[in-house]
């Protein structure tokens, strides 16, 4: 046998044996997961081309591992300590609470420890910040409602979306058949914001250009037109990909109704309540911890139109996400380092922020 060959075939075993451990490892030892880092979409491959929210993770944490992941949408990819997922639910409501419960009951892993991370993009309201401003959420909104045309709305409302249970936008049904409120964890979400709010996000001209668009209005969006920032703002989900200043308007009413006046909307997505949900049952079924459900969104667009222009030529406007992939990444890397350097330390107890 030459010595290529012997080369070839000590490498081939090698694959083999490191698949069987694999194997062995997810079938009869579930792997102690420390980080789930939740990902909503990615548009092709998970390395080496168009990036979505997904690429970052696996490039540069990275997750080079791969398993199957039947109830999922996408593979699974972890790490090389087997302690932290990587994953893409789907965009939607429906994909991601089928996901995050698929992934919860998978007795591969035993994610009763494990920290989430939900990292993805959203479009963010004017009044909380700009386009890469990364927001931290206390909490995540749902939106089941009920809905009338605006044309036919009575004339005093400012729009036709309101509660369930309620005769009216912008009131707290009399009766509560389904809550669309789900609190995180305060301490959890401060502390994550602490651990991050200093850090300088990557800005290009393509962003300052897009600001420079909301100056003329500054007085009302002070923080549009600002560099962006690290926030705590909360999130409001729906399978509806809604636009617009009256719409924006609705979200942000919304998102005090349901938390009583605690929360402020900051960005719109199409998952995050959904996630929500899933862990809230996992946590019942003693398979996840939801108090370690962290949740953070970064501005890859505006929810409304800027000054002179309408809502379908902004809704219809170019994203700028790969800086908002970038941000996504910078910030939620952080919090999962520290996480894992000392694991020690936040294996039983969950952090809290000051």
């Amino acid at each position: 046998m030459t010595t290529r060959r012997y080369a070839n075939l000590l490498a081939t075993i090698a694959l083999l044996c490191a698949a069987a451990t694999v194997n062995a490892q997810t079938a009869e030892h579930p792997w102690p997961i420390k980080v789930v880092i939740v990902t909503t979409f990615e548009p092709g491959e998970d390395t080496g081309d168009m990036p979505g929210e997904f690429q970052d993770w696996v490039e540069r944490e990275p997750l080079k591992g791969t398993l199957p992941f039947p109830g999922g949408v996408h593979p699974i990819r972890f790490n090389a300590t087997h302690d932290v997922l990587g994953i893409v639910t789907g965009m939607t409501l429906v994909n991601a609470t089928s996901s995050i419960m698929a992934l919860g009951v998978d007795p591969r892993f035993d994610l009763t420890h494990a920290y989430w991370l939900v990292d993805g993009i959203a479009g963010v309201d004017p009044a909380l910040g700009t386009v890469g401003t990364a927001a931290w959420a206390n909490y995540a909104i749902g939106d089941v409602g009920r809905a009338i045309d605006s044309r036919e709305a009575p004339a005093a409302w400012p729009y036709g979306v309101f509660a369930v249970g309620a005769v009216a936008p912008d009131t707290y049904p009399a009766h509560v058949s389904v809550d669309n409120c789900y609190a995180l964890n305060r301490g959890l979400t401060r502390w994550a914001y602490d651990l991050t709010r200093g850090l300088k996000l990557p800005d290009n001209a393509t962003m300052v250009a897009n600001r420079a668009l909301w100056q003329p209005v500054a007085t009302k969006y002070p923080l549009a037109s600002q560099p962006p920032g690290v926030i705590i703002g909360d999130s409001y989900a729906g399978d509806t990909y809604w636009h617009g200043e009256v719409l924006t308007k609705a979200a942000e009413n919304w998102v005090k109704i349901w938390t009583h006046g605690k929360g402020v909307f900051a960005m719109t997505n199409m998952e995050d309540s959904g996630i929500a949900e899933a862990l809230t049952r996992l946590d019942r079924m003693h398979r996840a911890d939801y108090q370690r459900l962290m949740v953070l969104r970064v501005g890859s667009n505006f929810s409304q139109q800027a000054p002179g222009r309408t809502a379908v030529e902004s809704v219809t406007t170019p994203y700028l996400k790969s800086t908002a992939f970038d941000i996504s990444w910078l910030v939620g890397s952080t919090v999962v380092h520290e996480i894992q350097k000392n694991w020690k330390q936040y294996e039983e107890q969950i952090p809290v922020g000051k």
